[in-house]
């Protein structure tokens, strides 16, 4: 498909859905605004401007994360690709409300943030990006606090072992 006939569908596309806007009662730049942003009303992206773990926390609310043993973080010892590290977490800490992964060498240090909903297990699993060799951080907040554990991945090029 050549990309001016591409190009065609879509604002053809876009022009159906705003002429279905209008005629609902919505402004066509209430549309277009709407379209642009891709977060949610109300979503804020300041923890994943952080640099390091305590500023995480304090951009999720908290003053300090400690130590615990009661999380438990599965990550390689050696990552022969950092684009595609995987990592599971699981808290064993009541009450748990989010489990957040947090790689301090990464151009943004908070991977990922999940919301853990009330009487369910407190799991997760996924692939993140580790930019260069450096401890992992499972971040774990509960009704009591934030609590951390920690993991050293080595991050390759080419699996060479470095």
């Amino acid at each position: 498909m050549s990309s001016t006939r591409r190009r065609f569908l879509q604002a053809g596309a876009s022009g159906g859905v705003a002429l279905l806007m209008v005629a609902s009662g919505l402004s066509p730049s209430f549309v277009l605004a709407a379209s642009d942003n891709p977060l949610a009303p109300g979503d804020d992206r300041k923890p994943f401007e952080a640099m390091t773990l305590d500023e995480v926390v304090k951009q999720l609310g908290g003053d300090k994360a400690e130590a615990s043993t009661e999380i438990e973080l599965r990550a390689p010892e050696i990552a022969e690709n950092g684009a595609v590290v995987p990592i599971e977490i699981t808290s064993k800490l009541p009450g748990t409300k989010m489990i957040a992964i947090v790689s301090e060498k990464n151009p943004h240090a908070l991977s990922a943030a999940f919301r853990i909903p009330a009487d369910t297990e407190a799991f997760v699993s996924t692939r993140v990006k580790v930019a260069e060799t450096s401890k992992v951080f499972a971040l774990v907040q509960t009704d009591k606090g934030f609590f951390y554990t920690d993991h050293l991945v080595k991050v390759t090029l080419g699996g060479c072992g470095g």
